[in-house]
């Protein structure tokens, strides 16, 4: 086991707590997702002609797409029974339960009403966006870690948790007394890298790269990671033990395949059928427009 068997994270959810107002860890790093993405976005529409205006309305609409489809997501998904018998519980978002997976769709919708309203190519403003998101993934995994929940399995890997916070029961014993693989790291550090995989993807070519192809590679390097770290994750309602032992695969595994699949659809599309641009150019056309 060596000579450190695991870490001790006993790192409090809360910040701080002033009156009725308690600041925690998860949603700050939430919020500072939105407020620092803005910035960078701000410095790629720029790049590319679009106004900060753009980058204005395009993140309500990305606010309002992340939170409802994370939020409705996590209750349909996983939980489908309890909030159809309990309609009104869907509202208490501050109770937790949010669904990376409905966050996908939420956006996915929202930016096609975003791109729809202001005469956009659906795909271009795809490609900006994931640079962006795969930064917000980042740190709310890093949220979830403060929050010492969505945690792995038992593992006595040196770089395990125990997690001194969670008290909840898994298999009989109390999370916290075992030490567990921190599966939120392992997700903030790689979605922190496919953050500057897709940054440094767009800053080569920027409005020369085909519409799609950012968020083609995005979508199938996430979700194939997603995939794959949930082999290391404990299961997060007991719906999941059941397919597991039936399908040899979880509900977040599920979602991720199709995903998955797009993802390559479109980047194949994409490649084959290149278009360039907010306005969807072809090299010709957009040559003769630099002319």
């Amino acid at each position: 086991m060596g000579i450190l068997a695991y870490i001790t994270w006993d790192v409090s959810p809360e910040i701080f707590t002033l009156g009725p107002l308690t600041v925690r860890w998860y949603g700050l790093l939430f919020a500072l997702g939105f407020v620092i993405g803005q910035r960078i976005l701000s410095k790629i529409y720029q790049a590319e002609g679009r106004t900060e205006k753009d980058v204005d309305i395009i993140t309500i609409y990305m606010i309002v797409g992340t939170v409802l489809g994370a939020r409705l997501g996590h209750c349909l998904f996983y939980e489908p029974e309890y909030y159809l018998s309990n309609p009104i519980e869907i509202l208490k978002i501050w109770e937790g339960g949010l669904a990376s997976h409905g966050a996908t769709v939420g956006i996915l919708l929202s930016l096609y009403l975003f791109a729809r309203k202001f005469k956009l190519n659906y795909l271009w403003v795809l490609d900006r966006i994931v640079i962006v998101v795969a930064l917000g993934g980042a740190l709310i995994r890093l949220g979830n870690l403060m929050n010492s929940e969505i945690i792995g399995k038992v593992s006595y890997v040196p770089w395990a948790f125990k997690f001194v916070q969670n008290n909840e029961i898994i298999n009989g014993v109390a999370a916290n007394l075992q030490p567990r693989h921190p599966a939120q790291l392992y997700e903030s550090i790689s979605t922190f890298l496919l953050f500057l995989f897709t940054y440094w993807l767009w800053s080569k070519r920027k409005a020369l790269t085909p519409n799609g192809t950012i968020f083609g590679l995005f979508v199938v390097i996430l979700f194939t990671l997603r995939f794959l770290y949930e082999f290391l994750k404990e299961n997060q309602v007991d719906t999941e033990d059941y397919l597991l032992q039936t399908i040899g695969m979880n509900i977040g595994q599920l979602l991720s395949i199709p995903l998955v699949i797009i993802g390559i659809i479109i980047w194949i599309w994409a490649t084959k059928n290149p278009r360039y641009g907010y306005n969807a150019k072809t090299e010709a056309e957009l040559n003769n427009a630099v002319k």
